[in-house]
């Protein structure tokens, strides 16, 4: 029985996606499950597996074609076997890249960093699901002692090519679908939106004693560390159910409000920023938040995030701390209308009650869009969020 590979369904927001790399050629063995090829979206990679296992007889699409929805990508004879099929293969046929063995399946990240190291996926272990090679096993093979790396193959290079003295280099290579959409976007947020920020500043010693008070109870409890992210969250909703119209967006000539908190929370990935959401994140509890973040963190590296994942929110939150930003002024997600930025915690010489005291400060910063959200709500709902950070009970008690 012939079985079409297809594309998957796709996002009513986004319209197509672009195919990557063929990890089967025509005349071989695909079992059912088995990841045939890998699909660029503006949002996310998608993996399309075989819906059945069999022989893969005809390859319709190549690398680099754009694609709809329910497109044909491939077919797959049930009833055949490689065998039968190999003089079929080794007829000319639509050119697709050389199949991976079944011992090197990898996630995007792990891709890229074989790439860029040399390093062969044939040569490394698989720790992952099913024998995949993990971005972990390519860094440990990585470090492997220089003896041991030597023993591998060397991986074909092109012979290098005589430079004169003093010249300089250009290389030129084509945004990722990803990355071009994040331009759009941002170009959008900075064409449309009258965008403004605020600044406060928080001392965090507060939500840091509390974490260290009951962190071990709360990684036996919920499985997971108790992070800042949590108290971000929770703060951010609570100021948001004061100040509804940071949690809106324009529509026209409209403001539409919301009933319920999708909060965005930025993740750095390989590919770049995505922002997955946390649905009514003003119903979560500080565990299932620190769960959802820290798995979000896990399959954004991996590509691993959904379509329907990285869709809506109607407010974000930025950690540029991770990465050791002091202060900036982060962008608006179209079409929310507010985003808040994290910085680095860093202690600095405060007064207190007529004294100077060292405390673990943080910058906040919210940005926003002025044609809706007025300066006062913005300073009260950033100065809210600050209140809440220096005081947590007031998250338990609602004040």
């Amino acid at each position: 029985m012939l079985v079409e590979v297809k594309v998957p369904v796709l996002a009513e927001s986004v319209p197509d996606a672009t195919l990557l790399e063929w990890y089967k050629k025509t005349g071989e063995r695909v079992e059912r499950g088995e990841n045939l090829i890998d699909l660029e979206t503006d949002k996310v990679t998608l993996e399309v597996p075989a819906p059945d296992s069999g022989v893969l007889v005809e390859v319709r699409k190549n690398t680099g074609d754009v694609v709809l929805s329910q497109d044909i990508l491939a077919v797959i004879d049930t009833a055949a076997s490689a065998a039968e099929t190999s003089a079929a293969a080794a007829a000319p046929a639509a050119p697709v890249a050389e199949a991976r063995p079944a011992a090197a399946k990898m996630g995007p990240a792990a891709r890229k960093i074989a790439a860029e190291s040399g390093i062969d996926p044939a040569s490394v272990a698989g720790t992952g699901k099913d024998g995949r090679v993990t971005k972990g096993d390519l860094l440990a093979a990585g470090s492997a002692p220089v003896a041991a790396v030597a023993a591998r193959p060397a991986p074909s290079a092109p012979a290098p090519v005589a430079m004169p003295a003093g010249a300089r280099a250009e290389e030129r290579v084509p945004m990722t679908r990803l990355r071009k959409r994040t331009a759009e976007r941002l170009l959008q947020a900075q064409a449309q939106a009258a965008l403004l920020t605020t600044f406060n500043e928080v001392n965090m010693q507060p939500v840091m004693d509390l974490r260290a008070r009951y962190k071990d109870d709360f990684e036996k409890r919920h499985g997971v560390r108790l992070g800042f992210m949590g108290f971000f969250v929770k703060a951010a909703v609570e100021a948001l159910k004061k100040f509804p119209v940071v949690n809106a967006y324009v529509d026209g000539d409209d403001i539409v409000y919301h009933d319920y908190f999708d909060i965005g929370v930025a993740v750095g990935s390989e590919r770049g920023l995505v922002v997955p959401v946390l649905r009514n994140a003003e119903t979560l509890s500080f565990g299932a938040i620190e769960q959802q973040v820290r798995d979000f963190g896990e399959r954004a590296r991996d590509g691993k995030l959904g379509i329907e994942e990285l869709t809506g929110g109607t407010f974000t939150i930025s950690n540029g701390g991770i990465f050791g930003s002091l202060v900036s002024t982060p962008i608006i997600n179209p079409p929310q209308s507010a985003i808040l930025g994290m910085h680095k915690i860093q202690d600095r010489p405060v007064a207190e009650k007529g004294q100077v005291v060292i405390r673990p400060m943080m910058y906040l910063a919210l940005s926003y869009d002025h044609r809706i959200i007025d300066g006062r709500e913005a300073v009260q709902c950033l100065d809210t969020i600050r209140q809440l950070l220096e005081d947590p009970s007031r998250m338990l008690l609602q004040v």
